[in-house]
């Protein structure tokens, strides 16, 4: 499993490579570590964790995010049950672009792209020149194109982002999306009910 998604991970950078990147965009700051680092859909200090394996074009994990994750941010996360980590897992190169724009996104935005990006799934990712797609949402959400061509452009964080996903294989045994983890123990495989997610959750508690 290790070798595979050391190798999905090689050919994605390839494809991004290969997108072809400004002098402006080579330009742009970024701060690598903070954009790497956890986003928390909650309250930080709630006594169970869940974490969030997914690819943002992954048709199964957008059910995921438009139908379930609402319940349980109503039940669990808005109460301090329970706080939610996303992990991006991406099987494409567009799902890797995608992720690159959502964590170049001012922190406080980070969760709402997501939501708009899911919802939004079968727009761009479809469209004709994605790249535009994403670039028109991250506009949206505060991002301006020369920083989409950064983020684009950068291989610290596009490797910081493909190691994430290589770290969900090995420490989480990680094999498809959506894949869900509470409190490093029980594991969801799957765009499962909210039932299925409430009594992992409770159990945990």
């Amino acid at each position: 499993m290790r070798r595979f998604m050391k190798t999905l991970a090689a050919a994605l950078l390839c494809a991004v490579a290969g997108a072809g990147v400004s002098a402006t965009a080579r330009a742009q700051a970024i701060d690598v570590p903070a954009a790497l680092a956890d986003r928390v859909l909650g309250n930080p200090d709630a006594p169970v964790t869940i974490i969030d394996y997914s690819s943002l074009t992954c048709p199964h994990c957008a059910e995921f995010h438009n139908t379930t994750l609402p319940q349980i941010k109503k039940e669990y996360l808005d109460t301090g049950k329970a706080k939610l980590i996303f992990r991006d897992f991406p099987f494409d190169q567009w799902a890797l672009k995608a992720s690159a724009l959502a964590r170049c996104a001012p922190k406080e935005r980070y969760y709402p792209l997501l939501d708009v990006l899911f919802k939004q799934q079968n727009v761009w990712s479809r469209a004709a020149d994605p790249a535009k797609a994403l670039k028109q949402i991250g506009a949206l959400a505060g991002v301006p194109e020369a920083a989409v061509d950064a983020c684009w452009a950068s291989k610290e964080l596009t490797d910081g982002i493909l190691q994430i996903q290589i770290d969900g294989s090995v420490k989480d045994k990680v094999e498809a999306t959506p894949t869900f983890v509470i409190n490093g123990k029980e594991k969801i495989s799957g765009a499962q009910p909210f039932a299925a997610f409430a009594k992992a959750i409770d159990a945990a508690k």
